[in-house]
């Protein structure tokens, strides 16, 4: 069995074929699929797709790319969500520092806002932290959640060992099986292996077998196995492992 820990089966790149991109997953053994929201007009899109695919479950959060679109008000929308339903966690959610065109200060405050949402409902958070890993970890410090998982972690090992020390697990997918990607790749190989759970963020980051295509959660085994490969062990050792480690950070799995 495999957990698909970042997915979002709810993206437009999959209206047409999603059916056949749900069943080729399970066919391959990915049992559990997480889909995060990312605006809180995607909430009810994100609801429909999970009730109706067997093993998906799903967060709630605004995503900090889309923030600029989003109005205060729509923190209360999200919490009357975290209250009526049962995510598996608040996401996705977090800091972007590679774009220009969303404004820090506005991401900043959705974010500290989440995750006082998070606290007050003990959800773990999942977590975009593109060029802004030392900025979340401040935050984490001073507002303490439960956990989560740091999304498409690409760190020092120093920051990881800090999500770590904060109830965190780093996710890895796509990303990883790049050869050039060899700071990812000396991450996945030497981390402790209770810490790294496994992801596809499909349709995004696809592994490199796909030439730049859309990803899916079908890609889950391949990208198992190249962990597998770089750690020295064989594949249903991690298939159990990383499974192990998103039920322990993820409610209702």
């Amino acid at each position: 069995m495999l957990i698909d820990t970042h997915c979002h089966l709810d993206a437009a790149e999959f209206e047409a074929d999603r059916d056949a991109v749900h069943a080729a997953a399970l066919a391959g053994g990915v049992e559990r699929i997480v889909v995060p929201a990312v605006a809180v007009d995607g909430f009810q899109k994100a609801k429909t797709v999970v009730e109706r695919y067997p093993g998906c479950v799903a967060a709630y959060g605004i995503h900090p790319l889309y923030v600029m679109q989003a109005k205060e008000a729509d923190l209360a929308v999200l919490r009357d969500w975290l209250a009526k339903e049962t995510p598996v966690a608040v996401g996705e959610v977090g800091l972007d520092g590679y774009v220009t065109d969303v404004d820090p200060g506005c991401q900043e405050f959705f974010f500290v806002e989440q995750l006082k949402l998070a606290r007050e409902f003990d959800l773990p958070v999942l977590l975009h932290v593109r060029r802004a890993v030392d900025q979340i970890l401040k935050h984490l410090r001073r507002i303490r959640v439960r956990g989560g998982i740091a999304h498409a972690f690409n760190g020092s090992r120093q920051q990881a060992d800090q999500f770590i020390k904060l109830g965190f697990k780093l996710g890895f997918g796509g990303a990883m099986t790049f050869s050039g990607s060899t700071r990812i790749r000396a991450l996945a190989a030497e981390l402790p292996l209770d810490a790294i759970v496994l992801e596809t963020d499909a349709p995004d980051i696809p592994p490199a077998w796909l030439g730049g295509g859309r990803n899916t959660p079908g890609e889950l085994p391949r990208i198992a196995a190249v962990l597998a490969e770089l750690r020295g062990v064989d594949v249903a050792h991690i298939a159990a492992a990383t499974t192990a480690s998103a039920r322990t950070i993820l409610s209702g799995l």
